[in-house]
């Protein structure tokens, strides 16, 4: 049987899942209900000197009838006093001792960082995570992502927090950056015992085009938020992956970012991440979704043979290479199944108008499209628009054995170097005569 608990840069808890600093961990009230329904552990809401938050504050990405598949944000830190906040913290570690209360801090000087530290851990936090990633209202104050984005002010903020921390210090990283392992590498000079990535994305999600306003609307106006929900998790992964490869950062990663049901947190973990933290999902659907979360893990890990979540931390990190590294010689081509085949055409115009032109169909006979295998070139378009789960796969066509990569060629001098190289890729490859398209 698989034991979900882990012990992330010494903070404990009984399983990866936590709650992200935001909305859901705004009070005891909301946390100690979710460790009551499975959470393994809870980021509380950003402490700090309270704010005035504005009223409305969200805004969501709805696609094809998929609601909130993006959401944006524009409230800030806790606007509830610290002294309440503290009381809650001390409260919920009674009732649950052995469930991860991470309390997110952002204050300003040296003088406030000590004692906000020493506050939170005085009441019972198990560790700290600094919020260094918030994209709108307190950057604009010299905090959050405004931090964040300076590799030295990061060194030392987090230096002045480790001269008084007695727990683990996470901290949270800004995806509002060129290159994300810079500050990252800055958490590791500071001294940072693990990171958290990421953190919202600078965003406006749209606007009213009928009043001129973008969302959320605050009494006609409005402003930059930030962007989270299952749209960012492809970001997210990617930025997860420069830390986790690394060669100097070397430290435990929490996952952050699109995360709403197991699968997603497997993937995160595959990656590097030893815990996750979800809040859209949460905002979504509410503290519940944990169960099966924690089922499908479960399931997953007996499947795979994994006993711990440290055996899974990573396993996919030495399949990702830059692209020079990859296989010039690997071959693929589509394949569809007619007996699948609604007929829909949908690949057919995929591949005629967005790709190599490698699908035909005999219109006098039938409906069903068919691959012209010497012109396709694997890209694998038609499988991705397909609507029909199984119909268009892809077929390997190279034995497997010949490995040659851009890398090796350029060694080798065997790469185009002028504009009419005969080396090209695409050279002698299929292309219809431009005059053709006017026939059709």
């Amino acid at each position: 049987m698989s034991d979900l608990s882990i012990n992330f840069a010494g903070i404990k808890a009984p399983n990866p899942f936590w709650l992200a600093s935001a909305p859901p961990t705004n009070s005891g009230y909301q946390i100690m209900k979710a460790f009551d329904q499975g959470w393994g552990g809870a980021v509380w809401k950003t402490l700090g000197v309270p704010v005035i938050n504005v009223s409305s504050r969200y805004g969501g990405l709805d696609y094809r009838g998929t609601r909130m598949m993006g959401f944006n944000n524009i409230e800030l830190i806790t606007d509830r006093p610290l002294k309440d906040n503290l009381k809650e913290i001390e409260e919920v570690k009674k009732h649950f001792p052995d469930h991860a209360v991470i309390a997110s801090l952002m204050v300003e000087t040296r003088e406030e960082w000590h004692q906000i530290v020493r506050d939170v851990e005085n009441a019972g936090a198990d560790g700290l995570e600094l919020n260094f990633g918030c994209p709108h209202g307190m950057c604009e104050r010299g905090m959050g992502s405004a931090v964040g984005q300076e590799p030295e002010v990061i060194k030392m903020i987090v230096g002045w927090v480790k001269e008084v921390a007695k727990t683990p210090v996470i901290v949270k990283l800004t995806p509002n950056i060129t290159d994300i392992t810079v500050a990252g590498l800055a958490s590791v000079q500071g001294g940072g015992d693990a990171i958290s990535l990421i953190n919202t994305i600078q965003s406006i999600i749209g606007v009213d085009i009928d009043n001129f306003v973008s969302y959320p609307n605050v009494g006609g106006e409005s402003t930059n938020g930030g962007y989270c929900g299952p749209a960012v998790k492809p970001i997210a992964l990617n930025m997860l992956k420069n830390c986790a490869q690394h060669p100097y950062i070397n430290l435990p990663i929490s996952g952050i970012g699109g995360i709403e049901n197991w699968k997603d947190a497997v993937e995160y973990i595959l990656l590097g991440a030893g815990s996750v933290q979800v809040c859209t999902a949460v905002m979504h659907y509410g503290f519940g979704i944990i169960r099966e979360m924690i089922a499908g893990l479960e399931q997953y890990m007996d499947q795979k043979g994994f006993k711990t979540i440290d055996d899974m931390v990573g396993k996919a990190l030495p399949k990702i290479k830059t692209w020079e590294n990859l296989n010039l010689n690997h071959k693929v081509v589509a394949e569809i199944n007619n007996s699948k085949c609604i007929e829909c055409q949908l690949c057919y115009t995929a591949c005629e108008d967005g790709a190599h032109q490698a699908i035909g169909i005999n219109k006098e006979e039938t409906r069903v499209p068919y691959i012209i295998e010497e012109n396709c070139v694997g890209c694998n378009l038609c499988s991705l628009v397909c609507p029909v789960e199984g119909c268009i796969t892809m077929k390997r066509k190279d034995n497997g054995k010949e490995v040659i990569t851009w890398k090796e060629k350029t060694m080798a001098g065997d790469v185009p170097t002028t504009f009419d190289d005969e080396r090209a890729g695409g050279a002698g490859h299929h292309v219809p005569k431009p005059a053709d398209a006017l026939k059709k």
